[in-house]
């Protein structure tokens, strides 16, 4: 049984690109705690190692060096197989493009992570339905993704971060391609689902975007200062 207060734990955590002559350092010596429960924001300028921190605490990439305690796990010792376990059991993602299947309705883009959790039909479909409705998305259910605005289809992206109810919720820019109005519902979205015990680390440039969370910490030349 997990008795731990943090989500995400990080020691030491270097990544470096080795290119043909010389390596690049994206992430140097970093540590990081975030308890269960919190809304951080990480901010800095472009090439700072925000989106490479990002894939590393989303157990997309793996780092050079360093420890990763995810949910009291260590992850930093499991095979690609078990990451690719431990990321769809404990993180929902929210990406600026939105990464939905254009081809798919949204309720079929939702249902995706329960697929590969092995959830049954059915109950996949109910809990797509129910998601999508609570997002105020009852009449889109069917829509495809170029049938929809923007707002719209952050929200299908939403639900589809929630639908295995993970613990942790990852956003990376998520109102980078939305308009103002848009990118507020998207914040309200995900305030409230922090106010409902969801962890979220929020990845963005935009500093009244971040001000919105209740911490905020600063990534210069792959390190973490706070603000």
């Amino acid at each position: 049984m997990k008795t731990t207060d943090d989500i995400i734990k990080m020691v030491d955590i270097t990544k470096v690109y080795t290119g043909v002559d010389v390596g690049t350092t994206a992430l140097k010596d970093i540590d990081l705690v975030v308890k269960k429960g919190e809304f951080l924001a990480i901010t800095g300028r472009s090439g700072s190692g925000k989106s490479t921190l990002m894939h590393v605490v989303g157990l997309l990439d793996t780092p050079t060096s360093g420890t990763y305690f995810l949910n009291g796990t260590d992850v930093s010792k499991l095979g690609e197989d078990e990451q690719a376990f431990q990321r769809n059991k404990e993180i929902g993602f929210v990406f600026q493009s939105f990464n939905l299947l254009p081809k798919s309705s949204a309720v079929e883009n939702v249902i995706l992570p329960a697929i590969y959790a092995g959830t049954s039909p059915k109950e996949r479909m109910e809990k797509a339905v129910e998601l999508l409705t609570e997002l105020g998305l009852e009449d889109h259910l069917n829509k495809r993704p170029n049938q929809m605005s923007g707002g719209q289809q952050q929200r299908v992206a939403i639900a589809r971060a929630l639908m295995n109810d993970p613990e942790l919720i990852l956003a990376d820019e998520p109102t980078g391609n939305l308009d103002t109005h848009s990118g507020k519902d998207v914040m309200n979205t995900l305030k409230q689902l922090n106010k409902e015990g969801k962890t979220i680390v929020l990845i963005t440039h935009e500093h009244d975007i971040a001000a919105q969370a209740k911490k905020i910490l600063h990534l210069e030349d792959g390190m973490l200062v706070t603000k």
